[in-house]
C-alpha cells in the first residue's frame, strides 16, 4: 500500500491520561527502557542501555537546543495573548544567523488569543541585570496555518537569542497539563544540547547522562551528532482521515561532512537516538540519491519532500547506503560545502525501507501521530503488542516518560 492511502485510524490505541508522564523522574537514566528485538520484548533502565547495543557501533544524537519559544502578553483588561515562535520567516543559510540577529527579526508563529490582539503592535518591557529590555511585536501577515510576526527590540545590540531567553518560556507540550516550573528549563533539554532552534525537545535524548555516555565509551560505542531543529508539528496528531490529506511538517537539518563520513564507516551498525535523528539520517541517504540522479542539484534542490521517496524517480532507485552517502560527500566537495543545511519533510510510514538506521531509541508516542507511523514502519504490526506491553507494565508515556530501543526489521542492505 502506498503510504498516501494509510488510514490514520488504524494507528491508534487507548492512552489513559494517568499513563502520561507529567514530570520527569528525579534521575534521567532511571527511566525504564523497553527493548524490542527479534519479536521479543524485555525491559531494563537507561542506565544499562549500552548492554543492548552492538560493540563498535555508532549512536547518533540530535544536539538541537530548545528555545523559550512561548511569549505571553497580558493585556490591561487581563486577557492573555500567547505568541509561539515556530521557525524563522526569512531566508537563511544557517540557523545561528537568525538567533544571533540584532534589532529585528521575523518569525512564523502560532498565536493564542488572536481575537484579543486589537492593536497592530504589542509592547513588553523587562528589567534584567540593570538593563531594560523593550520588545515591540508587530503582526505582519496571516498565513494559512500561522502568522508572520516581526520582533523589534532595544537595546538593539542584543541578539534575538538573548532577548527571547528573557522574554520567553520553555514550550512544554500541551498534554503536560500543569504550570511551567523552574526545573523544566533544565529537564526539558538534553545534556548535550548545543544549538538554539527547537520549539520541542528531542525527547529520546532526555534520558542520557554522563554516566550513560561513559558506559557507551567503555563498549567502544561511538557518539555522533546531527542537528534537526524540532518544530511543533512533530508531536501533532494527524487530523486527516488518510495520509494523502496530511501535510507533513518541514524542519531544518544541519549535518557536518565529518558525521557523514562516520556514517559510511559504520553502515550496518547505526542507532538513532530519537525520531528526529532517524529522519535526519534517512534524509541524508535520499539527498545522496538526488546527487546521483541530479548531479547539478543546488542545496535547496536537495530538500526531501513528503512523498519524494515513495514516487519516481527515487522510489525505483536501489543504491547502497555507501554509494548514496559517498555521492553526497563528492557533491559537497565539488560545491565547497562543509555541512548540509537544508529542509526535510520526509514522512516515514509503513511501506518505508530503512536505508541508514538499524535501531532507534525513542519514547512512546501519541495515538494517530506521524511518530507512531514511524515506529510501525520500523517494527511492523508488532507495534501494537509493544505498546500494549508498555501500557500493562507501568511504562510512562510521551515526552517526560520512559522509552524503548527498537531493532528495525524493515531495512535495505
Amino acid at each position: 500500500m502506498h503510504p498516501k492511502n494509510i488510514s490514520i485510524a488504524d494507528y491508534t490505541y487507548s492512552l489513559p491520561e494517568e499513563k502520561i508522564a507529567v514530570f520527569p523522574l528525579p534521575d534521567r537514566d532511571a527511566s525504564k527502557l523497553l527493548v524490542y528485538k527479534n519479536d521479543a520484548i524485555s525491559e531494563d533502565t537507561y542506565q544499562n542501555v549500552a548492554a543492548y547495543l552492538p560493540e563498535k557501533s555508532l549512536l547518533v544524537f540530535n544536539n538541537t537546543k530548545v528555545i523559550p519559544a512561548r511569549i505571553l502578553y497580558q493585556k490591561p483588561t487581563g486577557g492573555i495573548i500567547e505568541i509561539f515562535c515556530l521557525e524563522p520567516y526569512e531566508a537563511i543559510s544557517e540557523y545561528s544567523t537568525i538567533m544571533n540577529k540584532k534589532e529585528r527579526v521575523r518569525w512564523k508563529c502560532m498565536i493564542g488569543g488572536i481575537s484579543k490582539w486589537k492593536e497592530g503592535v504589542l509592547f513588553k518591557k523587562l528589567n534584567h541585570q540593570q538593563l531594560t529590555i523593550q520588545l515591540k511585536v508587530s503582526l505582519i501577515e496571516k498565513l494559512s496555518d500561522a502568522y508572520v510576526v516581526e520582533f523589534e527590540w532595544q537595546p538593539a545590540q542584543l541578539s534575538f537569542a538573548e532577548v527571547i531567553a528573557q522574554m520567553g518560556n520553555i514550550p512544554l507540550p500541551p498534554y503536560i497539563k500543569r504550570a511551567l516550573q523552574d526545573t523544566d528549563k533544565e529537564r526539558y533539554q538534553t545534556i548535550y544540547a548545543a544549538f538554539d532552534g527547537s520549539v520541542a525537545a528531542p525527547t529520546a535524548g532526555l534520558h542520557f547522562t554522563e554516566n550513560v555516555f561513559a558506559s557507551l565509551k567503555e563498549k567502544n560505542i561511538e557518539s555522533g551528532f546531527v542537528t534537526l531543529h524540532v518544530g511543533a508539528g512533530t508531536f501533532k496528531p494527524v487530523k486527516a482521515g488518510i495520509m494523502k490529506d496530511h501535510e507533513m511538517h518541514a524542519e531544518w537539518i544541519d549535518v557536518s561532512k565529518d558525521l557523514i563520513k562516520k556514517l559510511v564507516e559504520n553502515i550496518g551498525n547505526i542507532t538513532a537516538v530519537g525520531t528526529t535523528s532517524l529522519r535526519t539520517l534517512e534524509t541524508l541517504y535520499w539527498m545522496g540519491v538526488k546527487t546521483i540522479l541530479f548531479p547539478e542539484s543546488t542545496m535547496e534542490e536537495l530538500t526531501i519532500y513528503q512523498w519524494d521517496v515513495y514516487e519516481e524517480p527515487m522510489a525505483s532507485s536501489n543504491f547502497l547506503a555507501a554509494d548514496a552517502l559517498g555521492s553526497l560527500l563528492k557533491w559537497m566537495q565539488k560545491n565547497n560545502y562543509e555541512s548540509i543545511f537544508a529542509k526535510t519533510q520526509i514522512l516515514i510510514a509503513p511501506g518505508y525501507h530503512f536505508k541508514i538506521v538499524n535501531a532507534i531509541i525513542t519514547n512512546f508516542h501519541q495515538p494517530q501521530s506521524t511518530l507512531l507511523l514511524l515506529v510501525a514502519a520500523a517494527i511492523g504490526s508488532n507495534w501494537r503488542n509493544m505498546y500494549e506491553y508498555a501500557l500493562n507494565n507501568d511504562f510512562r508515556f510521551l515526552s517526560y516518560g520512559d522509552g524503548s530501543l527498537l531493532f528495525i526489521t524493515n531495512t535495505t542492505e
